[in-house]
């Protein structure tokens, strides 16, 4: 098994330590999760979303093996500052998914202030209206907020850590695709508007991959995109009698497909709280 050799002075003389490379098994199984999430399409569905978060769920599950190593933490402990580096981007990588779990968690709420105001109606009743406006007054917030979130990754993006030691090499190129799978995230979240797209943001833009084209030409959208259309259709309707069952249909399907992506972002969030755990207990040894 090919192995990195790393020299280490200690008590003033040096020695040399295998150290697992990227050809260790656990290394090339995760590197496998590199490639396929490198490789994965932007969250264009809420089904692709859940994908790249098991395919993360997967990498970091690996990185904590990795960590776990007795090898890999000798030699980490005396690669302090690069480690420290590390470990500096575990919590900015933990705040970028904290505010991904909050943006979605608003979003369902905006979803069942809408499926409560469908309940309450009574046939005919004109102040549906009045909730299909809170309903687009609420997205439109959402999307500022999603907006600075945005602009807060685009700006914490740039940093990296950059080693060429086989375990923080690939520490740096998870957190790398880390930060583009919660951008396509909070971009599967964003208002389709011209006008709301936040300036500068190239990063995100390559990471959600080109605009999808449907089969009559017009661009594709996903379902929270889905869901505006219809809400604003439905606010120069004036019969909206005949949409209420799709639009509860679509409430009741998005809400379901939120919720698994929560479910998924907590335990990405968890893993990430391994990692730092892990890495702490590196450094201060």
């Amino acid at each position: 098994m090919a192995s990195s050799i790393e020299t280490l002075k200690i008590s003033g003389h040096f020695r040399s330590v295998s150290l697992p490379s990227r050809s260790h098994p656990l290394a090339t199984t995760t590197e496998e999760h590199l490639s396929r999430l490198r490789s994965s399409e932007a969250a264009s569905s809420s089904s692709s979303a859940s994908q790249s978060l098991g395919e993360l769920k997967g990498l970091y599950d690996c990185i904590d093996d990795l960590l776990q190593l007795p090898l890999t933490q000798q030699v980490l402990s005396h690669l302090r500052s690069p480690a420290e580096e590390s470990l500096d981007l575990s919590l900015m990588h933990l705040d970028v998914c904290g505010n991904v779990r909050e943006a979605f968690s608003q979003t369902k709420e905006c979803i069942q202030e809408l499926k409560s105001s469908l309940r309450r109606r009574k046939g005919g009743d004109s102040s549906f209206a009045v909730e299909v406006e809170a309903y687009i007054n609420s997205r439109k917030k959402l999307n500022k907020v999603i907006s600075k979130y945005l602009r807060n990754l685009k700006k914490e993006g740039s940093k990296k850590a950059s080693h060429n030691e086989a375990t923080l090499s690939i520490l740096t190129e998870a957190g790398e695709i880390s930060v583009s799978v919660f951008g396509s995230l909070l971009g599967f979240l964003a208002l389709t508007s011209a006008s709301t797209k936040p300036r500068g943001w190239s990063r995100v833009s390559k990471l959600l991959g080109p605009k999808r084209v449907s089969r009559d030409g017009g661009k594709e959208t996903n379902e929270v995109q889905g869901l505006d259309a219809l809400v604003l259709s439905l606010r120069s309707s004036k019969d909206i009698n005949n949409q209420v069952g799709d639009l509860s249909k679509r409430l009741e399907e998005l809400e379901a497909s939120i919720q698994e992506i929560e479910d998924e972002l907590e335990c990405i969030f968890r893993r990430l709280v391994k990692l730092r755990v892990s890495l702490l207990n590196i450094v201060n040894h």
